[in-house]
């Protein structure tokens, strides 16, 4: 029985050690480099109304002419983006790409980093269900951590609203938490094969249920659709929370957060500034509630797919009509874009 047991274990470190672990260890000395740590600014309700800033923190991954892709959620409404590389090197970056429904961003560095090279984007159609993956990441700041698992399942969005229905994920065992939010998961030749985007957890840690954006759709959404960044976030109210807020529609648009500097400011767009919780819900309240875009209802079942056809046709000199309801009385607002 002893020497049974002491085989088992010379079997597990032999296997521990061998050239399956030899490759992540390789492959993390090549690819770390271009995983990146963002610091970001940006503001939102105070408990006692009115604005505060905060700041937040996400990974993010270097893909080539110094931009970089992370998750919406960690950017839509930043104020001020940092990124930080291994070497130490800081460098602001821009938002120039976004699509909130994707969970998917692209940002662009003022200038190239120094001595990194970026990492290529891989093939996620043909990444298997049980293939070996690791994740690079900042979980709870703690930054270039290596956690190392397999693709559990291939998942779509809901299409409910959080994510739209044609986003493709990967199901994850590999440990994800937060500050892992829009770091790279990679495949064991090193390329991306997906985005970080969130977990399911009962606990608020790491349960062995992460979703990973494919490449594939991060390719689709940021470089081929170009997906437009509007600086701001928001949810429809329809129903009995629009009648109660005097919606003079069937469903508006409530803006809760507004970014420094974005098409949404530049607008003329309003956030919300008052907190509550109404109908087991919180979120904020005073913010614009948009009712059209140009002559796109909110009303209209395709309503966000629609806004964002029309946005990514908008040249250089258009202008954009928006009608809000804002402290009762209908305004039109206008965008036009510069750039």
């Amino acid at each position: 029985m002893r020497s049974a047991a002491l085989i088992s274990v010379a079997f597990s470190l032999a296997t521990a050690t061998g050239p399956a672990h030899a490759q992540v260890i390789d492959l993390f000395k090549r690819v770390s480099p271009a995983v990146v740590v963002l610091h970001t600014v940006q503001r939102g309700p105070a408990q006692q109304g009115g604005q505060m800033s905060f700041e937040g923190l996400g990974s993010g991954v270097l893909v080539g002419d110094s931009q970089i892709i992370t998750a919406a959620h960690v950017v839509q409404t930043a104020d001020q983006v940092e990124v930080e590389f291994k070497t130490g090197q800081r460098i602001f970056a821009a938002v120039i790409s976004s699509d909130p429904l994707s969970d998917l961003a692209l940002l662009q560095l003022e200038e190239e980093p120094a001595d990194v090279r970026p990492v290529r984007l891989g093939d996620s159609d043909d990444v298997e269900i049980g293939s070996e993956v690791f994740v690079v990441g900042a979980p709870f700041g703690l930054t270039h951590s290596l956690t190392v698992g397999h693709i559990s399942a291939r998942r779509n969005g809901d299409g409910s609203g959080e994510l739209a229905a044609d986003v493709e994920l990967f199901q994850t065992d590999a440990a994800i938490n937060q500050g892992n939010s829009g770091g790279p998961m990679f495949n064991m030749a090193g390329e991306v094969i997906g985005i970080v985007s969130y977990i399911l957890s009962q606990s608020g840690g790491f349960e062995g249920l992460g979703f990973v954006i494919t490449a594939n759709t991060a390719r689709r959404v940021l470089f081929e659709e170009r997906a437009f960044w509007s600086g701001m976030t928001g949810f429809v109210i329809e129903g009995a929370l629009a009648q109660l807020l005097n919606v003079p529609e069937r469903a508006g648009y409530l803006v809760q957060n507004v970014a420094a500097n974005s098409p949404a400011q530049q607008a003329g767009l309003r956030p919300s500034l008052i907190p509550a919780q109404i109908l087991g819900r919180e979120f904020a309240l005073g913010g614009d509630i948009i009712l059209s875009v140009d002559d796109i209802q909110v009303s209209q079942p395709d309503f966000r797919d629609a806004v964002a056809n029309r946005l990514q046709s908008l040249s250089i000199g258009e202008r954009l009509t928006i009608n809000v309801l804002r402290s009762g009385q209908r305004v039109e607002l206008r965008y036009h874009k510069l750039r």
